[in-house]
């Protein structure tokens, strides 16, 4: 006779787009629940990339674990298997000491890849494979890249952002170097997921969140982001790493090379978190299971409790 089937890890996910409040919702679950927090953000994971990415401070980070943020150098390798096999690891070390992890942030595929239990290619690319993609973007540029991965794999293509040369690259050197799809790969998911999973989204009002938006950048750049952005540049890390391209880095850069004005820099960074808070959602609203909350409708008073009772329903502690 078989037993019953083990139980799943627990894991509390809070997604939504950018700005619109998932990190005190964290913070304060996390205080309510006895939780331990693991950043969703391909970008805090990287070292000297304070402000530009909203990192918790280091008095916060004291009182509530966090993790996966600071664990890499801006000029190391970071993707989306590593983030799943590290929050895996986490999620565990946090189940097994009794509290709760909880998983928040606005990557989506990181967040799919973790509750979902996607199965990635084994470990290693081909590194003269992706040189021949790299100098091929660089000769013909990234969107005669993406119309070939379109070709060949449209799913991929599909939930991948044409500008993003580096996720381009790396689905076609999956392809070229497995011969299966990345996106073949990606659905070789574990049935439920390995986790009980409880999937909290957070939205806004358009109009609300986009204020917001402008509000988080006029902030940092009052914090010193320009500053930041030129000290990393300082310690010799090269503009073009992956890195120094995520959102916020590369328009200042391009305001210390002398190809922005200040005020241009600062516009076409809201906007193109405008532009990345939108395609979030676009995601997100594709992700199944998940319980929404507007805050534009109820406070984040009325959602905590909310959601501490649907945790509660969810966990019950034992008897």
């Amino acid at each position: 006779m078989g037993g019953a089937a083990p139980r799943r890890p627990p894991l509390l996910v809070v997604l939504g787009p950018t700005a619109v409040g998932k990190t005190r919702l964290a913070l304060a679950l996390a205080r309510r629940l006895d939780g331990e927090i693991i950043s969703a953000d391909s970008a805090q994971v990287y070292r000297y990339m304070d402000i530009g990415t909203d990192k918790p401070d280091p008095a916060v980070r004291a009182e509530i674990p966090h993790h996966l943020v600071d664990i890499r150098d801006p000029d190391e390798g970071f993707n989306v298997a590593d983030f799943q096999r590290l929050a895996g690891e986490a999620i565990a070390a946090i189940a097994g000491r009794g509290r709760l992890p909880i998983m928040a942030g606005g990557t989506g595929l990181y967040i799919r890849a973790v509750v979902r239990g996607y199965v990635f290619p084994a470990e290693g690319g081909d590194p003269e494979v992706r040189r021949r993609l790299e100098e091929e973007a660089a000769s013909a540029g990234t969107e005669a890249l993406y119309r070939r991965l379109a070709a060949l794999d449209p799913e991929a293509a599909r939930r991948i952002d044409p500008r993003n040369v580096r996720r381009v690259i790396r689905a076609l050197e999956v392809l070229m170097r497995t011969g299966v799809p990345m996106s073949r790969w990606q659905a070789l998911t574990g049935g439920a997921g390995p986790y009980d999973a409880l999937l909290i989204g957070l939205t806004r009002e358009r109009s609300e969140l986009y204020r917001r938006i402008d509000a988080r950048v006029d902030d940092q750049i009052r914090r010193g982001l320009v500053d930041e952005v030129r000290a990393l540049l300082a310690r010799g890390y090269a503009p073009e790493l992956p890195a120094l391209q995520a959102l916020g880095y590369k328009e200042v850069i391009g305001y210390l090379q002398g190809r922005l004005s200040y005020e241009e820099m600062v516009a076409v960074l809201k906007r193109n978190t405008r532009r990345y808070a939108k395609r979030q959602w676009t995601w997100f609203r594709r992700e199944e299971g998940v319980c929404w909350f507007n805050l534009s409708e109820r406070s984040e008073a009325e959602v905590e409790s909310a959601v501490a009772r649907l945790a509660a329903d969810r966990w019950p502690p034992p008897r």
